[in-house]
């Protein structure tokens, strides 16, 4: 058992905040009491009398672990880049207990052998390890995956990640088919046909690298199109990574008619604009790109106002040596795990776009929902499942101080707001800032 005291708790779910003592008990919150409560009188509620291990959390809070819908652990298929094991303990440092995998592994998970694979390393992990499955077979938008049946087997949801479906009957049937199964459906929202060069904004970082670059209407086009559908069928959709004030305005419109639509931001696009891409080069070149200030601040005013419902990391991760390689030649995407909280703190509750309950709740509470986890909460009998972190610390971003495998992130050398100090999953520590 743990006992944890003198913590500042912070539970988005009921929205309660206050000082309280949390006694965890086989994987469960046994006890959640006033500030100072005997242990004893802790102990009896749990009908034990054992020794407990105990943890001084004074000053700092005690959250909901984190949960991240959007993440790439590169397994099967490209572990050199990452693996379940090494995603999982990027997930603890950076305070996530639960993740959602992205089905674009290699072999991709359009397969009932695959999705075993990867929740039978998830589960040794002692995170909750989630995945999605494909919408098309081998992500190629010509054939729908069997959706029952993989539904059934575990997966979580339904992506094809890193590939636009192109194809609007195919795309109407697949949300009709995942909204009788309950499953939300992310899409990757980026026209292929409108693009000349991926990752880098068709504006001013175009211009610096002599490209076409990637325009905002390859994304517009195709999530004016893909809420229509989902609409119409009443289907769960998720907007990833939104990137432009254009869809962010059709989310929020597309929401005062329908619960269904729902839509993810990253910390990279709330914190950097398409200057970053000419400063930092590849490792700030992602898809959706980065793009200009005015599409920052419409991601932070759809968060602040509820158009946006979660923060979802897109964690992508690349060795050195494919980052090395010229603009246009390397591959897009940079890890997020590890810093996704400090930039929240950073760039939204430091400012006054949002509270600490809200980003709480926009990373743990909210993308819970959508994937109909048992995660985001902090209750009596509910999963122990915590983040202990001291918000006034400032730690320091080094290449060499990931526990990814990777280190293609634009913010290494930066001091950030918000140190972890522990991450409790299902009772049991796995990370702790020693």
């Amino acid at each position: 058992m743990i006992h944890i005291t003198d913590g500042y708790v912070i539970d988005p779910k009921t929205n309660f905040q206050g000082y309280r003592d949390i006694l965890i008990k086989d994987g469960k919150i046994a006890a959640v009491a006033e500030r100072g409560t005997p242990l004893a009188a802790l102990l009896q509620r749990a009908g034990e009398t054992e020794a407990v291990e105990h943890i001084d959390a004074a000053g700092k809070i005690i959250a909901p672990g984190l949960v991240d819908v959007h993440v790439h652990f590169r397994d099967p298929g490209f572990t050199h880049k990452e693996d379940i094991e090494s995603g999982a303990a990027a997930a603890a440092k950076g305070g996530f207990t639960s993740v959602v995998l992205m089905a674009n592994t290699k072999p991709p998970v359009d397969n009932e052998e695959t999705l075993a694979y990867v929740l039978g390393k998830g589960r040794e992990t002692g995170l909750h390890i989630y995945t999605c499955a494909n919408v098309t077979v081998g992500m190629k938008g010509r054939e729908i995956v069997d959706m029952e049946m993989l539904s059934q087997a575990g997966a979580a949801g339904f992506t094809d990640d890193g590939v636009p479906i192109l194809d609007e009957t195919l795309l109407r049937e697949a949300l009709r088919r995942a909204a009788k199964l309950h499953k939300p459906v992310s899409l990757h929202e980026e026209n292929p046909s409108r693009i000349a060069n991926n990752g880098i904004h068709a504006g001013e970082a175009a211009a610096y690298y002599g490209i076409g670059g990637s325009p905002r209407e390859a994304e517009i086009c195709m999530v004016e199109r893909d809420i229509r559908i989902a609409l119409e069928e009443e289907a769960d959709l998720s907007i990833q990574h939104i990137s432009t004030k254009e869809a962010v305005e059709l989310v929020r419109q597309a929401k005062k008619k329908s619960a269904h639509i729902w839509a993810e931001a990253t910390p990279h696009h709330f914190t950097l604009t398409e200057k970053a891409a000419i400063v930092h080069g590849t490792l700030a070149k992602m898809n959706p790109p980065l793009r200009e200030e005015s599409d920052r601040m419409a991601i932070i005013e759809g968060l602040r106002d509820g158009t946006i419902d979660m923060i979802a990391t897109d964690h992508a991760p690349h060795s050195a040596e494919e980052k090395a390689k010229p603009i246009t030649e390397a591959p897009s995407g940079i890890i997020g795990l590890e810093t996704a909280l400090s930039l929240g703190i950073r760039e939204l509750v430091a400012p006054g776009y949002l509270t600490l309950m809200e980003l709480l709740g926009k990373m743990s509470c909210a993308p819970a929902v959508l994937y109909g986890l048992d995660a985001g909460y902090l209750a009596e009998k509910g999963p122990a499942d915590l983040v202990i972190f001291d918000k006034d610390a400032v730690w320091r971003v080094e290449k060499d101080g990931f526990a990814s495998k990777a280190a293609n992130s634009p913010f290494i050398g930066e001091e950030m707001p918000g140190v972890v100090v522990y991450t409790i999953c299902s009772g049991k520590i796995k990370y702790h800032a020693e």
